[in-house]
């Protein structure tokens, strides 16, 4: 019976995580929320019956919630984990649309963005790492993943001129070497440490976009045409997951996945 638990699980691609992992009755899957009511209420209306899906709740930034999670798992899978999937992380709407150095006529505010960028989506997954392998050690699959961006990609970025979202950008790329060094110190021992794009996903992220920063997107878009001759627009989160799945159940650090940084495709493409 493979067990899952999987940060950020209350919407977007977290939930498609929810959804596609426990359409198998044998699957344990643990969504980690901020807001478990919420969240057991959408589990309830779009996934009724499936009791394979349990919620914890714990917010990625604070530690001594996560060390409770841990330990609610424990006692969910009795005290092993197969596949840890880092999928929660902050997307700053901020500084989405623009460059550092537009960014930087607000000096306090970028201060701030990268702070917060970096203490979700790196310190908090290296606490949500050390917190977890106690049971990932215990596990099977022993898997640890974590959602990147091609974004984090400085070749992508220099190619082709990808100067908006920095501080984002900035910190899945250091997230990327978390991952590497987590392989390091741990690919001795079978565990499995792998940094995953899930591709350019519809999720609502510029719903509430000004007509200044859709122009922004748009720029990115015509890019991203230029990078990909064959790029039609964002894919569904359902295709994102079913793609990022397939590349999670067939990597191995025998094919020398260990500390990789790989797209959907299970290679460097990331659109």
């Amino acid at each position: 019976m493979p067990s899952y638990v999987v940060t950020g699980a209350s919407r977007g691609l977290g939930f498609e995580f929810l959804r596609q992992l426990s359409n198998d009755p044998n699957n344990t899957v643990i969504g980690l929320v901020r807001n478990k009511t919420a969240t057991e209420k959408s589990v309830v209306q779009e996934l009724s019956g499936r009791k394979n899906i349990h919620i914890v709740q714990a917010d990625i930034t604070d530690y001594e919630a996560l060390k409770t999670a841990a330990g609610e798992t424990s006692s969910i899978t009795g005290g092993s984990l197969d596949y840890l999937i880092a999928n929660a992380g902050l997307i700053s709407q901020w500084s989405a649309y623009d460059g550092l150095y537009a960014l930087g006529k607000e000096p306090k505010e970028l201060d701030k963005d990268l702070i917060d960028c970096f203490n979700v989506n790196v310190i908090g997954n290296i606490h949500l790492f050390n917190l977890f392998l106690p049971l990932i050690q215990k596990g099977n699959a022993k898997k640890v993943i974590a959602l990147g961006t091609g974004m984090a990609d400085d070749a992508l970025t220099v190619e082709y001129d990808l100067d908006i979202a920095g501080p984002y950008s900035i910190s899945k790329a250091a997230m990327n070497t978390v991952v590497a060094k987590y392989s390091a110190e741990f690919r001795k021992e079978g565990i499995l440490f792998l940094s995953l794009s899930p591709g350019f996903v519809q999720t609502g992220q510029y719903e509430n976009a000004t007509e200044e920063q859709l122009r922004s997107v748009q720029a990115m878009g015509a890019k991203f045409a230029q990078y990909a001759p064959d790029f039609k627009g964002p894919i569904t989160p359902e295709e994102s997951i079913k793609a990022m799945m397939s590349v999670i159940e067939g990597a191995s650090i025998e094919k020398g996945d260990g500390g990789a940084f790989l797209s959907h495709h299970g290679n460097k493409h990331w659109l």
